[in-house]
């Protein structure tokens, strides 16, 4: 109604809403002397850089102008996509080189790392779909876990100044092997960054490399994400599936979460633990619901049996939550910016963490899914909680701030 009144927009020139311009938090535009520092005339390294937040990261870091971009990628498709679509962008003096090959495979990354001068790395290659990882554990731990040790090793041997893991709000008391890979890598990265404090320390100067996480919710229009699903659900007539009527969660657009990752880089420290602000939580059922309007349709159910799509709920899937969490046991703090947060976390120290990773190692080479499982029911897993219930009561502050 502004844009009309102030003769920006057209009565006569609507468009159909969008359902991610009613999630995630409020835009928050950059702050300048976050974006570019570290980055600028630098070599940047993306793993997973064909994924839908690696993508993402690698166009906005283009625009900083780097020196060079890596693009460290498994798929080759993926990797001929991104490849083609980034070499649009490109300005004169900026090289992009692209890696065929799995950012687990140690020998790989560390001459990659040499070859290419690399700098700074953000680390998003991951197995991400829950059902897919609970299905094939060792596939997801050997992804998620094993590469970012071998990503913060070979940092650490060729003198990165950075490397940022991406990580999720389900590696946060987890309920599933995917979320249970990211809380490991997590670990991985702190007991790492420890190993270089206590180094630096006995040298008498900082750290060389500085290692820092970012853990985040849902992304809206990452690949497998509940929107495009509703939607295309709804395309085709509906049904609806929905696992619970009672989830909830939190979401970001992807170029919001990009930009947000770059900035909390910025900041980093050194085994420092950032959260993104997502926003107030959203019930998924409300969700689906609202979209059905949004496209000009009805829901179908009991108080209206002649609506157009019906919402259907399957039943919670194994290792699926009524709620994600960005916290494990601390408060977080502000940042210069206003939607990042640090968490003052406890770390597992290296002693205790390497022998656990390293059995999980064995027991992937040997395809021994039991073993691999059993160390993940290793409790410091979840630092000083415990693994929550699946059906675990919504807490009342998130039910207080639903969106929908």
């Amino acid at each position: 109604m502004e844009e009309i009144t102030s003769g920006r927009a057209r009565i006569d020139a609507r468009r159909p809403v969008q359902v991610e311009e009613l999630l995630g938090p409020d835009a928050v535009p950059p702050l300048p002397e976050l974006l570019g520092p570290g980055i600028r005339g630098g070599c940047i390294c993306v793993s997973g850089a064909g994924g839908s937040i690696g993508s993402e990261l690698c166009r906005q870091i283009l625009r900083l102008l780097p020196s060079r971009l890596v693009l460290l990628e498994r798929s080759e498709p993926r990797l001929y996509a991104v490849h083609q679509e980034l070499q649009g962008f490109l300005q004169a003096g900026l090289e992009l080189v692209p890696v065929l090959g799995s950012a687990a495979d140690a020998a790989l990354v560390e001459r990659c790392f040499q070859e290419q001068a690399v700098e700074v790395l953000f680390h998003a290659a991951a197995y991400k779909h829950v059902p897919l990882v609970e299905a094939n554990p060792l596939a997801g731990l050997a992804n998620n876990v094993l590469s970012t040790r071998v990503v913060c090793t070979a940092a650490r041997r060729c003198g990165l100044r950075q490397v940022v893991l991406i990580s999720t709000d389900k590696a946060v008391r987890p309920t599933n092997v995917m979320g249970a890979s990211k809380r490991a890598a997590e670990l991985v990265v702190q007991a790492q960054a420890q190993e270089l404090a206590a180094a630096a320390l006995e040298r008498g100067c900082r750290p060389a490399t500085r290692l820092a996480m970012v853990r985040f919710g849902n992304v809206l229009g990452s690949s497998g994400s509940v929107v495009p699903l509703f939607r295309k659900q709804i395309a085709a007539g509906g049904p609806i599936a929905l696992t619970h009527p009672e989830i909830i969660r939190f979401f970001i657009t992807i170029p919001e979460d990009a930009q947000l990752v770059l900035q909390a880089a910025t900041l980093a420290e050194g085994a420092d633990v950032f959260l993104l602000d997502m926003g107030e939580p959203v019930r998924i059922k409300a969700l689906a619901e609202q979209m059905v309007r949004l496209s000009g349709l009805s829901v179908r159910d009991a108080a209206n049996p002649m609506g157009d799509i019906e919402i259907v709920c399957t039943g919670l899937r194994p290792g699926k939550k009524f709620y994600e969490e960005l916290l494990i046991d601390a408060e977080s703090e502000a940042t210069a910016h206003p939607l990042i947060y640090r968490a003052r976390e406890r770390a597992l120290p290296p002693d205790e963490l390497w022998p656990q990773i390293d059995a999980l190692e064995a027991a992937i080479g040997l395809q021994d899914v039991e073993a691999a499982l059993g160390v993940l029911e290793w409790r410091p897993w979840c630092s000083s909680g415990s693994v929550l219930k699946e059906d675990q009561p919504i807490p009342k502050h998130l039910e207080d701030g639903l969106v929908f």
